[in-house]
């Protein structure tokens, strides 16, 4: 198994919010290679660590966005992709579709919810 095959970028403008999910992330095993708060630093330590998963917030400072950081990293790797957001626009929603998601939570997001999709992201089988 590849060592990093479990290493998970997480994406959030939010500080306390990438520590959070860092911790639940850690506290189902898996290793967290970054944190990035803006598209183009995501990007760039994707490139850097080729996660397997990356949790994504649509909403980023900046001119790009999380889908925008979510295409390009699918573009580039193959990477699964879990959206977070608290918009249900339907061009938001349309826009999402665009960066191939594993799966989309809206937020409130429930530890629940979150292992869940994480867990259906990196094995799909167990499930």
């Amino acid at each position: 198994m590849n060592a990093l095959r479990h290493c998970v970028l997480i994406v959030d403008d939010e500080a306390m919010i990438a520590q959070l999910w860092s911790i639940h992330m850690e506290m189902i095993g898996l290793n967290v290679c970054g944190v990035a708060a803006t598209a183009e630093a995501a990007i760039a330590l994707a490139q850097e660590h080729r996660p397997a998963l990356v949790l994504m917030d649509v909403r980023l400072k900046g001119e790009a966005d999380g889908i925008d950081a979510a295409i390009a990293i699918r573009e580039q790797m193959d990477s699964k992709v879990i959206f977070i957001s608290g918009s249900q626009e339907p061009s938001t929603l349309a826009r999402m579709k665009l960066g191939s998601p594993s799966c989309v939570l809206f937020k409130p997001v429930s530890d629940r919810q979150l292992h869940a999709a994480v867990r259906n992201a990196l094995d799909p089988a167990a499930a």
